[in-house]
């Protein structure tokens, strides 16, 4: 009886802690800022400032992706992301669902954060990342029975030219 109060009780944390990621908030709880902080300190990593729809359930898994792998992540909800990837310079038929910008670089799409990292410490000459369209298996984009596509995460030079960058 005690058991089945607390796996209970812990559904109805799993259901609440759900909702409230589809919930709009206006700002974080303290405790969660200050353990983005550390772990962004941690890390050393830049914050990430996402500019994506605000009813994209895959956009949110992608920016919980960077969240898990360390980023410090400042979401700004756009019902129209294109002034943004045409701000950034992102090349048309490049494009995705969301637009990152990190450390002077823009990242769009379903970048791995991986890949982000590598860019970072590499520091190319170059604009971005680009991973065109919503390739399955990639950050984000994960089916449900692990189902998953080869795809190539792109860098994007100041030319415009794109050139692959690493495979997946």
């Amino acid at each position: 009886m005690h058991i089945d109060r607390r796996i209970r009780s812990l559904s109805i944390l799993t259901i609440v802690v759900g909702l409230s990621a589809c919930a709009p908030t206006t700002q974080a709880p303290i405790a969660v800022v200050a353990a983005v902080e550390q772990s962004a300190e941690a890390h050393g990593l830049p914050v990430a400032l996402v500019h994506k729809s605000p009813t994209c359930g895959c956009c949110g898994l992608w920016v919980d992706h960077l969240k898990e792998a360390g980023f410090p992540v400042e979401v700004r909800d756009s019902e129209d992301v294109t002034p943004v990837k045409q701000r950034l310079g992102v090349p048309y038929g490049k494009g995705s669902c969301h637009t990152a910008e990190i450390a002077g670089y823009f990242i769009e799409g379903h970048v791995p954060a991986e890949d982000i990292k590598r860019l970072l410490a590499e520091k190319p000459d170059a604009k971005g990342l680009v991973l065109p369209g919503m390739p399955m298996g990639s950050p984000g984009m994960e089916g449900p029975e692990g189902t998953a596509r080869p795809y190539t995460v792109e860098l994007v030079g100041r030319d415009g030219t794109t050139s692959p960058f690493s495979q997946h």
